[in-house]
């Protein structure tokens, strides 16, 4: 475990030497489609001075949501400060991968790259004095193949071995995690029947979202060793909790964490409560973003620990967002807890479109609702309505038009993003929704 080298690089150099020290064989560039497809393509260590002097170019025409054939010319330059070897390859002649910054051949940042997006808002947080912390919790199944969804153990919550037969597996996830410098806090159990979870420490943002999708490829590669398959799919198994990926988020200002605020209540600054006001408000807009597969709208009911009424609270787990209860001496961990989120979103964009809602929450001084902490899964619908509470949108098609309809995100997203997600979305509605399924061929074709 210990072979393995943690890299800090600031530059080309630095990787460069790196790769030489380490008899690095191949570089892999890391970059994602609009939906979060992880793309890869793989280049010999004597290509990477002109790639990142002058980048490497593709085909853009060929990603999803990209560029249109006639404007297919784009280009990849690594980011050095990402390089890291891959922890699920032999040492021997390591394998190393650096995450990319996709531009336009003039040298621009391409709008259709969801690493820039994340990367202007957190810029944008930056001059208001905001460095933007997120530490999501990624949850998965470990299933017997990738054809169906059949549980490799029948434990729950917190179990323990024998109950629990993915904690070998978790285990080596997490020492692979650590060979390439990304720290774990813990690991258990999830709820349902061969689910499982573990939390990353949080981090900026868009670190965050490179070792977010570090995650799911190490969670895959690892559970393939094992001969099992790893799924973030949302909803796989019909009656039991779906996988989700609550995302806990702050933003600090002078080296101080700005959310916290000793004489509040609920120890949240004005910041923290315009910010929490900012989310609530714009929730259903950004649902298509952080819940963006049909499937998604399966996890989303009532009764399965899935949030989907539109509150906050402290303690209260049903509402969308949560506040941690403070523990005194712990400012810096004072955080909001958004709970919708699905581990199968693209993170860049989730990342940026929470933080987007947010810092409009504070710009324009939005007012925090009360707190809820009944049980919302509990109430009566008239009860729902007397306090204010709305429902985030029930299926992908009413979070795509939802989305289609926002100023907000159309301006957080760009024009081009926009649009491409919309129209992705429509056409996956669409296909779902003219598709004839097994339950209808069982119910109605004996009778109909």
């Amino acid at each position: 475990m210990n072979n393995y080298p943690v890299f800090n690089c600031k530059n080309g150099d630095d990787v460069i030497k790196a790769v030489k020290e380490y008899n690095v064989s191949f570089v892999q560039f890391w970059f994602v489609d609009i939906l979060g497809t992880l793309k890869s393509f793989q280049v010999t260590p004597s290509e990477l001075e002109a790639a990142f002097e002058e980048g490497m170019g593709f085909d853009g025409s060929s990603i999803l949501g990209f560029t249109r054939i006639e404007e297919s010319d784009m280009v990849a330059f690594p980011d050095a400060t990402t390089f890291q070897i891959c922890a699920w390859r032999p040492l021997e002649r390591p394998v190393a991968r650096m995450f990319c910054d996709i531009k336009s051949p003039d040298g621009t940042p391409y709008e259709g790259d969801p690493r820039y997006i994340l990367r202007k808002h957190v810029e944008r947080a930056a001059q208001k004095g905001y460095t933007y912390y997120v530490g999501p919790e990624l949850e998965f199944f470990l299933f017997a193949s990738s054809s169906c969804p059949q549980p490799l153990d029948s434990g729950g919550y917190f179990d323990a071995p024998p109950l629990d037969l993915g904690n070998d597996v978790r285990r080596e996830i997490i020492f692979a995690l650590e060979r390439m410098g990304i720290p774990v806090e813990y690991s258990h159990h999830e709820v349902a029947p061969s689910q499982h979870e573990i939390d990353l420490r949080y981090n900026e943002a868009l670190k965050m979202a490179d070792i977010a999708m570090t995650y799911k490829v190490v969670v895959k590669e690892i559970a393939r060793k094992h001969g099992c398959y790893a799924s973030f799919m949302p909803k796989p198994i019909f009656g039991e909790n779906g996988s989700g990926m609550h995302v806990h988020q702050s933003l600090f200002k002078n080296g101080k964490n700005a959310f916290f605020d000793a004489n509040d209540p609920h120890h949240l600054s004005g910041d923290a409560r315009a910010y929490i006001a900012g989310l609530l408000r714009h929730a259903k807009e950004f649902t298509c973003i952080t819940n963006q597969w049909v499937n998604s709208y399966k996890r989303l009911v009532p009764g399965y620990e899935a949030p989907v009424y539109i509150a906050w609270a402290q303690r209260n787990r049903s509402a969308l967002i949560r506040v941690p209860m403070y523990k005194p001496g712990k400012e810096a961990a004072t955080r909001i807890e958004l709970r919708s989120p699905d581990p199968a979103a693209n993170p860049y964009l989730a990342f940026a479109v929470m933080l987007g809602a947010g810092l409009e929450g504070i710009e324009k001084s939005y007012a925090l609702p009360a707190a809820v902490e009944e049980n919302i899964f509990a109430m009566e619908s008239e009860n729902l309505t007397a306090k204010g509470i709305d429902s985030l949108p029930g299926s992908l098609y009413e979070a795509a038009m939802l989305l289609k309809g926002s100023a907000l995100m159309k301006t957080i997203l760009g024009d081009h993003l926009h649009r491409n997600v919309v129209g992705n979305k429509l056409i996956e509605w669409d296909e779902y929704r003219t598709h004839v399924s097994e339950y209808e061929i069982k119910r109605y074709l004996p009778i109909l």
